[in-house]
């Protein structure tokens, strides 16, 4: 009798745990749809500019101070693009990536951009697509969170790097660390180089409140932010 009992106890509690995880998934997965309920088309990225590599590469400076001037849609997704854009019908990136693996997300903080409302947004390398996750104009919680450097308050956009780095380290181990800050650097100068070639000023931004800036973008548990790349006309 006690050993029906118990074993009767052992099936109560996996269908419970089965239930819960269950439950879990589903509340996971409508988390995701609803923040991938408004998408945003951006223009298709221009592939032939005006302005060669080496030209960029020669121009190229940090720019700390943007002018009260709003950045187009075609300029946005143009620098999205630069950093993690598909390139190739397999997936392939505008960066290179460890194992194709890709383990980079990109978030925008839209404070002036034509045609965008102020908000925070999701960028989708594979369909070239803005989800918005929240709205409002976020620059003041960002320059906070950035130990007050007015380069993020005064910024048109703020590109937001995380990494979840266990798309990597599950392959690599401790080393896929190590590969994911190197594939944060080559999206980073990706975008910075695009914006020079566009005439637009932006800068590298390595301190912040890692918390503050994961809650203000609405970033998953396991992404960690890497950098800030606050983009505006000069």
């Amino acid at each position: 009798m006690n050993r029906q009992i118990s074993d009767w106890t052992g099936i109560g509690a996996a269908m419970i745990l089965s239930a819960t995880a269950f439950c879990s998934q589903q509340k996971s997965q409508a988390e995701l749809g609803a923040r991938s309920s408004a998408s945003i088309g951006l223009p298709e990225p221009v592939r032939d500019g005006k302005v060669s590599l080496e030209k960029a590469l020669a121009a190229r400076r940090s720019v700390r101070h943007s002018s009260e001037q709003s950045l187009s849609l075609a300029e946005v997704s143009q620098l999205l693009w630069a950093a993690q854009g598909k390139t190739d019908e397999r997936g392939f990136r505008t960066a290179p990536s460890a194992g194709a693996l890709y383990p980079l997300e990109l978030y925008l903080a839209a404070a002036r951009v034509t045609g965008l409302k102020p908000g925070i947004y999701r960028y989708r390398p594979d369909t070239h697509l803005l989800n918005r996750v929240s709205e409002g104009e976020r620059s003041a919680d960002l320059r906070r969170a950035a130990l007050n450097q007015n380069s993020v308050g005064e910024a048109a956009a703020v590109v937001v790097i995380a990494a979840v780095y266990e798309r990597v380290t599950r392959k690599y181990g401790d080393r896929g660390v190590r590969y994911t800050h190197m594939e944060a650097g080559h999206a980073a100068q990706n975008l910075l180089l695009q914006a020079q070639a566009l005439g637009l000023g932006a800068v590298p931004i390595g301190a912040f409140n890692d918390e503050s800036i994961k809650k203000i973008v609405g970033g998953s548990a396991d992404e960690h932010p890497l950098y800030l790349l606050p983009v505006g006309r000069p």
